[in-house]
């Protein structure tokens, strides 16, 4: 009989079909009632691929072995308690950096040149009546990252061909990094021009960007979030951009997505995108290859390509 596993939300076409062809596949997310599927699945499914796993769920499900989520981030699947229940949990991790590094950059240099206005001044006849205003240039310019990891490494170096200058705060000093390291994160957007944001989202970094942290980036400084919505005082920031207290944002993700502020919608010192970091066709296809990889690996036992639990 074919190992049985739980899909929990929708996946890329070429995972499910991947899935499809190695196991029984149980469609959470299309299931008219879901309890009873689960309930009728209970003693059979051995795995789940996708996220949104909480304690509940493990233990409605008695004789799951893995969760394997499609995605770097793993907030949304409760990993101590997989972890209190011997259940193994994989993401897909540095598949997707390069298109996390580019759209960051990419952000960065829309915000700083207004490219999404210059684009409407051209669109609505008004280069007829003169030129477009003067902007800003990232060279030159210090940078603060929060979160200095797989992602983050990547954004610092592209960052660094932009001729910027490159600071970051983290748990922990990195001893064989280049870049000036920062106990306090206060103190870094103090004297960041830039404040990049790509920390994992969770209870221990909810809100980290405080009022406290944006007052000391200041009505120079500029915001781009590319970790999760949670890590900011979204109130306080929106707040701020609308006061002039904080320079400007370019936001991939935000606190209630797909729900935005509608305060910011009218904002000339934001640029918004809709959490399409590693959007890309050939990252998603990597990513959904990775989910598939860690449950054969795991049902062979054979070690997990990219283990979190």
């Amino acid at each position: 009989m074919p190992i049985e596993i739980l899909q929990t939300h929708k996946l890329l076409a070429s995972c499910e079909q991947a899935l499809a062809e190695r196991y029984a596949v149980h469609k959470l997310h299309e299931a008219p009632d879901r309890d009873a599927l689960i309930a009728d699945l209970a003693q059979r499914v051995r795995g789940i691929a996708g996220g949104n796993v909480d304690a509940a769920l493990m233990d409605r499900l008695p004789k799951l072995e893995i969760i394997a989520n499609f995605g770097v981030g793993y907030d949304s699947i409760d990993t101590r308690a997989a972890r209190a229940r011997d259940i193994r949990v994989t993401n897909t991790p540095n598949v997707l950096n390069d298109a996390m590094a580019e759209i960051t950059m990419g952000l960065m240099i829309a915000l700083a040149r207004r490219i999404p206005q210059a684009d409407q001044f051209v669109r609505q006849g008004k280069w007829l009546s003169g030129s477009f205003p003067l902007q800003s240039e990232l060279n030159g310019k210090t940078v603060g990252i929060l979160g200095l990891g797989r992602i983050g490494k990547e954004i610092a170096g592209r960052c660094q061909a932009m001729r910027m200058r490159v600071i970051y705060h983290g748990r922990h000093r990195q001893e064989l990094e280049p870049f000036v390291y920062y106990s306090s994160l206060v103190d870094m957007a103090r004297d960041s021009d830039w404040l990049v944001l790509v920390a994992p989202g969770g209870r221990s970094t909810e809100k980290i960007v405080s009022r406290q942290v944006l007052e000391a980036l200041g009505p120079a400084g500029r915001v781009v979030n590319m970790g999760r919505g949670s890590l900011v005082d979204e109130a306080a920031m929106v707040e701020m951009l609308i006061s002039g207290k904080l320079g400007g944002a370019a936001l991939d993700v935000f606190e209630n997505e797909p729900q935005v502020p509608e305060a910011l919608f009218g904002l000339d010192n934001v640029v918004l995108s809709p959490h399409q970091g590693s959007a890309t066709h050939q990252t998603r296809q990597q990513m959904g290859a990775l989910v598939v990889k860690n449950l054969e690996a795991h049902f062979a036992r054979e070690p997990l390509p990219s283990a979190v639990v």
